[in-house]
């Protein structure tokens, strides 16, 4: 069955009129972020500065998934987050903030850990993931189950001063996440114990946004087979090509 596309409404074109006065966006461009759908898996800093550029670019549907709480510690770098909402859950805290970004869009909430089946039928009803988690145990499922859904995963992480952000399309003889991964020690550093720059999880989020919108729209060129690495420090960007594991368990056989 042929897929139903929504026009844009008048309204819609005015509010969005400066994506579509960028001449590889345009009226159609536009058109395929209103009828896409996006699966943000975590909404702490980088779901938090992802799910807010998304929702105010028009992504027709987003879902968010987390099962925490938000905390006081957390007010200093995830933005969608109030002091009022300190113990609410982090989708429902954050589809409050989006609702009043935009009113339009559908935004669904998932407040319990997805895994399995149950996660794989979710990734199958969206057009692209965006991880923002915060362990490698959720990373590598994801990248498992969207490799064998062929569904985009944009995948970023922040600690301390730092961040990268990498695509991962899942074609042919493209490297997937589990490709780095399974070059990573053992330890899991985590923002409370190494901390974390407030700014530096809105830089890697946007970035995050960018790839996800380009992947939707299909312009330019998206961080495939290449890692984006980001030190607030030195305030410089490195990048570094990324090559298929022959021996990958997952993208190799």
């Amino acid at each position: 069955m042929a897929k139903i596309v929504k026009p844009l409404s008048d309204q819609q074109l005015l509010r969005y009129s400066r994506h579509i006065m960028l001449p590889n966006m345009d009226i159609d461009g536009q058109e395929k972020l209103w009828n896409s759908k996006v699966l943000i898996i975590g909404v702490g800093g980088l779901g938090c500065a992802v799910a807010q550029y998304l929702a105010c670019s028009g992504i027709g549907k987003l879902t968010l998934v987390d099962d925490d709480k938000v905390d006081k510690t957390n007010l200093q770098r995830q933005v969608l987050h109030t002091e009022n909402n300190v113990g609410l859950n982090k989708c429902d805290s954050a589809k409050q903030s989006l609702q009043q970004l935009n009113s339009e869009i559908t935004i669904d909430t998932h407040t319990i850990r997805l895994t399995g089946e149950v996660l794989l039928q979710t990734i199958q009803e969206h057009d692209v993931v965006v991880d923002c988690s915060d362990n490698l145990t959720t990373r590598n499922e994801l990248n498992l189950l969207c490799f064998k859904t062929k569904t985009p995963l944009v995948s970023g992480a922040a600690i301390r001063m730092e961040g990268q952000v990498a695509t991962f399309t899942m074609d042919k003889d493209q490297p997937c996440y589990q490709c780095i991964s399974s070059m990573f020690g053992e330890q899991e550093l985590t923002c409370s114990e190494s901390g974390i720059l407030s700014p530096v999880v809105g830089v890697i989020g946007s970035l995050q946004a960018t790839e996800t919108i380009k992947l939707l729209v299909q312009i330019g060129e998206v961080l495939s087979s290449r890692l984006l690495m980001f030190d607030a420090v030195t305030m410089s960007f490195n990048e570094f090509k990324l090559n298929q594991n022959l021996t990958c368990s997952v993208c190799s056989k």
